[in-house]
C-alpha cells in the first residue's frame, strides 16, 4: 500500500489555493492566438479585410466551418453550479474556478480548447434554451456539476435538440472510469460480470450512470440494489423516489445499506463520507470488491476497509490511494475521438468502447515514465493497479482511437478516419514535440529496415544489468528499432531480465566479454592501433574487458552497427574507449550535439559537449556534420555560426566564426550558411530579412554553430530549464560508426531517443559505406 505523506493544514491549504488562484492575472485560463500577428499584414489576414474570404465560404457550405475556425477542437464546459464537486449549490459564479480547471484537463490531456460558461438558470427550459443556441460555437458540450434529477432531462434533452456531441461528465465519467475498474476488479477475483452482486450507496447523476453501465458491461439488473438517503430503493416504496430511481426499485427485503451489503460482492459508493462502516464490511462476499468514490473523503477509507477487510481490493476517488477512479482518464479522450470524427453525439457503443480500453491498457506492463511521474513507484496490474494513472500518455493514444472506431462504426461519425497510423501520430503530437521528433525518426527507421529485407541495426549495450537500459529496451524491441546486444556476465543480466519482468528481452543475446570467442583477436586490434600511444599487449588485454571498450571493438569490426553508453559513468570515461577504438573518419571533429524541439521545428546546436574552443577549420568541420545529421531527416540545413556581432568580422570570435562559414561555403557549396551572427538574426528570419537582406541564410537556422563550448552548454542548459521547449541528446558526432553516450542522469525516455538516433544514423553510414564500395567496385 502507498504510504501517505503529512498533509498541510486545512488553513493553509486553502491559503496556498486562494494564492495559486489569485497570483498575476486572476484564474487559470487565457486565450492566446494560433496564428501570427504581428505585422500589419497579419492584421489584415486576420481580421478586415481577409476575414471575409472564410466567412463567404462558410456561408456557402457550413460544413467548412470546421476547416476555417476552431469549432473542431473546441468545448464548452456549461455549469449552473448547483451541484458543484462536494461543496452543493453554490451558484455559478462559485463554481466558475472547477469549470476554469476543467479547461485546462481538457487542454493538457487531449490538446481540446475550451471556453467555460456559467449559466444563471436552475430552471430545465431556460437552461437548455441557453445551451442549444450555441452550437454553431462550439464542436462539444460538457455539462458539469449539475444537480439530479436536472441534469437528466437537460442531458437528454440536449442530445436529441444538438447535433453535436453533449456529455455531462459527473454521470458517465466516473461510470466509465468504475466501469473498466469494475472489469478487472472482477476478473481478479475470478467473477463472472452476470454473477455480480453491486450495492449503490448513492442515487445521483453518478450513481444512475454507474450501475446503467454496469448492466451494459453484462451485470444484471436484478443484481444491483440501490440505495439513497433514505435506505434501499425497493418495488413500492414512495417516498423521495423519481423516475430515475424507479428503473433501479429492486425486488428486495433489505431496508438499509447494512442489510443490502450482506453476501454483496461489490460496494460502489457516491454517497458521503463515513456512510460504510467497518462492521457493514464483514457480511460481504469473499474478496470484496470497495470502490469508496466520495470525495474529497470516501465512505471509507483504505485503511479501515483493509483492516476490516484484509481481502478488500479498494479504489476511491483519490490521488494518495491506489486504484484512483479519475474522470480524467475518459472525458479528455472520449471528446478527442469524438470531435476528431465530427461526431454527432457521444453514444453508449462510444462510452463502453473507453471502457474496453481502459481496461485492457491497465493489464499491460506500465512505462517507466509513468513510474517516474509519480516519484519512482512501479505499477503491476493486480489489486492495487485496476486502472491506468491520469498521467500515462498511453491513455489518450488508447481511448481516442477506440472511441472515434465506434463512433465510425455506430453510424454517428460525419467524418472518417482512414488512415489509423497517421491518426495514433496526430495523437502523439499532441503530447509534445519530442514525440513528433522521435515518432519521425522511428518512421525512418522502419522504412530503411524495410528497404534493407527488414534487417534492423545492431546496437550494442556495455551496461547489461542497468535497470534504465533494460526497461529503454523493452520500448525497443517492442517498436522494431533496433537488435540489441547486452554486455556483462549472461546470468546476471537474465536474472536482472527476471526481476523487472521484461519477457521481450528473454531471447536478447549477452555476451561477457573475456568469454567471447574474438576476445583475443579484439585485444591485438586494439593493441596494433594504439601501440604507439602508450598502449603495451598486456593493457590492450585488461582495457578490452571493459564492457566500452569491447563495445567499441564490436563496433569498430562490423560485428555492431552501433552502441549507446554512458548510464553510469561520465561523460569523458564513456567518450574515450569510442574515440581510441572507432575513432573518428578523416577529417572529422569529434563533437555533442543537442537537439532543442519547439512546437514547428526544431534546432541543432553544437558543440555542447566536447571541444572547448574550437578553431574555424574545427567549427566548419562540426557544421558539416550537423549537416548530415539535419539531412537524415530529409530537412535542408540551414546554418549559422554564432557570435556576439552581426557581420562585423571583428578580431577574435566574430572573425573566427565568419572564417569558419567561408569554409563551409568552399567545402560544400550548395548549404546554407552565414556568419558571423547574433543568435536572435540566425533564428528570426524576419530580422535577418529586414536588416540584413543581403545575407546567405534564408528562412532562419536550424543548425547554430557556438564559437565554443562554454556558451553553447550555458545555452542548452539554460534552454532546458526556462524555455517552453525540449531538449533531447547529446548526440555524439565526427566518429566513423554511430555511438552516443548518454548522460548519467538520463531517464528512460531519453535512452529511447538516443537509441532511435543512433539506429538511423547506423543505418546511413551502412548505406554510405555501401555506396563506396559499390563504387570502388565498379573502378576495379
Amino acid at each position: 500500500m502507498e504510504t501517505k505523506t503529512e498533509k498541510p493544514t486545512q488553513a493553509n491549504f486553502d491559503q496556498e489555493a486562494l494564492n495559486y488562484h489569485a497570483q498575476g492575472k486572476p484564474g487559470k485560463i487565457e486565450v492566446i492566438s494560433s496564428k501570427p500577428c504581428v505585422t500589419e499584414k497579419d492584421l489584415a489576414l486576420a481580421y478586415s479585410p481577409g476575414v471575409a474570404a472564410p466567412c463567404k465560404e462558410i456561408a456557402k457550405d457550413p460544413a467548412k466551418v470546421y476547416d476555417y475556425t476552431a469549432k473542431g477542437n473546441l468545448v464548452a464546459v456549461i455549469s449552473n453550479g448547483t451541484a458543484v464537486l462536494g461543496l452543493g449549490n453554490i451558484g455559478p459564479a462559485a463554481g466558475k474556478p472547477v469549470m476554469e480547471g476543467k479547461g485546462i484537463l481538457f487542454k493538457q490531456f487531449a490538446g481540446i480548447d475550451v471556453f467555460d460558461i456559467e449559466v444563471a438558470a436552475t430552471d430545465v427550459d431556460v437552461f437548455c434554451n441557453a445551451v442549444r443556441v450555441l452550437e454553431p460555437t462550439f464542436g462539444g458540450i460538457n455539462l458539469e456539476d449539475i444537480k439530479a434529477p436536472e441534469c437528466f432531462e437537460i442531458e437528454e434533452r440536449l442530445k436529441k435538440e444538438m447535433k453535436i456531441p453533449v456529455f455531462h461528465d459527473d454521470q458517465h465519467g466516473t461510470a466509465i472510469v468504475s466501469g473498466a475498474a469494475l472489469l478487472n476488479a472482477a476478473s481478479i477475483t475470478n467473477r463472472k460480470m452476470e454473477n455480480v452482486r453491486i450495492v449503490v450507496n448513492g442515487a445521483g447523476a453518478s450513481a444512475n450512470s454507474c450501475a446503467k453501465i454496469f448492466i451494459a458491461l453484462g451485470a444484471r439488473r436484478e443484481n444491483i440494489i440501490m440505495c439513497d438517503s433514505q435506505g434501499v430503493i425497493y418495488k413500492g416504496r414512495t417516498v423521495g423516489m423519481n423516475k430515475y430511481k424507479e428503473f433501479f426499485a429492486a425486488e428486495t427485503e433489505a431496508r438499509t445499506l447494512t442489510q443490502a451489503l450482506q453476501g454483496a460482492d461489490v460496494f460502489v459508493g457516491l454517497s458521503v463520507a463515513g456512510a460504510l462502516t467497518p462492521e457493514m464490511l464483514k457480511d460481504m462476499a469473499k474478496d470484496p470488491i470497495i470502490f469508496a468514490m466520495a470525495n474529497p473523503e470516501p465512505e471509507i477509507t483504505p485503511d479501515k476497509a483493509r483492516a476490516a477487510r484484509p481481502d478488500a481490493i479498494i479504489a476511491t476517488g483519490r490521488s494518495d490511494y491506489p486504484n484512483q477512479v479519475n474522470n480524467v482518464l475518459g472525458f479528455p479522450s472520449i471528446f478527442r475521438g469524438a470531435l476528431d470524427t465530427r461526431s454527432t453525439q457521444i453514444n453508449e457503443e462510444m462510452k463502453l468502447a473507453a471502457v474496453h480500453a481502459l481496461a485492457q491498457l491497465a493489464r499491460e506492463d506500465v512505462p517507466d515514465n509513468v513510474s517516474s511521474s509519480y516519484g519512482g513507484k512501479s505499477f503491476k496490474f493486480g489489486r492495487e493497479y485496476l486502472i491506468p494513472k491520469p498521467f500515462d500518455t498511453r491513455v489518450l493514444m488508447r481511448v481516442a482511437p477506440a472511441v472515434a472506431k465506434a463512433a465510425m462504426d455506430s453510424g454517428v461519425a460525419t467524418r472518417h478516419i482512414e488512415d489509423w497510423h497517421q491518426y495514433r501520430e496526430t495523437l502523439e503530437a499532441l503530447q509534445g514535440p519530442s514525440k513528433v521528433f522521435i515518432r519521425s525518426a522511428i518512421n525512418r527507421v522502419h522504412q530503411n529496415a524495410a528497404a534493407n529485407g527488414g534487417k534492423l541495426p545492431k546496437i550494442v549495450f556495455p551496461e547489461g544489468t542497468s535497470t534504465k537500459v533494460l526497461k529503454a529496451l523493452a520500448t525497443l524491441v517492442d517498436e522494431k528499432i533496433c537488435e540489441p546486444i547486452l554486455l556483462g556476465y549472461p546470468e546476471r543480466v537474465k536474472e536482472k531480465i527476471a526481476t523487472l519482468d521484461i519477457p521481450a528481452l528473454k531471447d536478447v543475446p549477452v555476451i561477457h566479454p573475456s568469454s567471447y570467442p574474438k576476445y583475443f583477436s579484439y585485444v591485438e586490434k586494439l593493441y596494433a592501433n594504439r601501440q604507439r600511444k602508450g598502449i603495451n599487449m598486456r593493457e590492450a588485454e585488461r582495457l578490452m574487458a571493459d564492457p566500452n571498450y569491447f563495445a567499441a571493438m564490436m563496433v569498430h569490426m562490423g560485428e555492431a552497427d552501433g552502441m549507446v553508453s554512458g548510464s553510469s559513468i561520465n561523460y569523458a570515461d564513456a567518450v574515450k574507449p569510442v574515440l581510441q577504438t572507432v575513432g573518428v573518419y578523416k577529417n572529422a571533429v569529434p563533437a555533442g550535439l543537442n537537439i532543442v524541439l519547439l512546437e514547428d521545428k526544431f534546432l541543432l546546436l553544437a558543440d555542447t559537449t566536447v571541444n572547448f574552443n574550437p578553431t574555424a577549420e574545427q567549427c566548419a568541420q562540426i557544421a558539416l556534420q550537423a549537416a548530415k545529421i539535419v539531412e537524415y531527416f530529409g530537412i535542408q540545413p540551414r546554418i549559422a555560426m554564432l557570435s556576439y556581432s552581426n557581420f562585423s568580422g571583428a578580431d577574435g570570435t566574430p572573425k573566427k566564426m565568419k572564417r569558419a562559414a567561408e569554409i563551409v561555403k568552399s567545402m560544400r557549396p550548395g548549404l546554407m550558411v552565414d556568419g558571423d551572427m547574433q543568435a536572435d538574426a540566425a533564428v528570426n528570419a524576419e530580422i535577418t530579412e529586414r536588416l540584413f537582406p543581403f545575407s546567405d541564410l534564408k528562412g532562419g537556422a536550424n543548425i547554430l554553430v557556438f564559437p565554443n563550448l562554454e556558451s553553447a552548454n550555458i545555452t542548452y542548459k539554460l534552454i532546458q530549464q526556462v524555455g517552453k521547449v525540449e531538449v533531447i541528446g547529446p548526440f555524439l558526432t565526427g566518429v566513423r560508426r554511430s555511438a552516443n553516450i548518454l548522460q548519467r542522469t538520463t531517464t528512460v525516455d531519453g535512452i529511447v531517443n538516443s537509441v532511435v538516433f543512433t539506429a538511423l544514423e547506423a543505418q546511413f553510414i551502412k548505406g554510405v559505406l555501401k555506396a563506396r564500395e559499390a563504387s570502388n567496385q565498379a573502378v576495379q
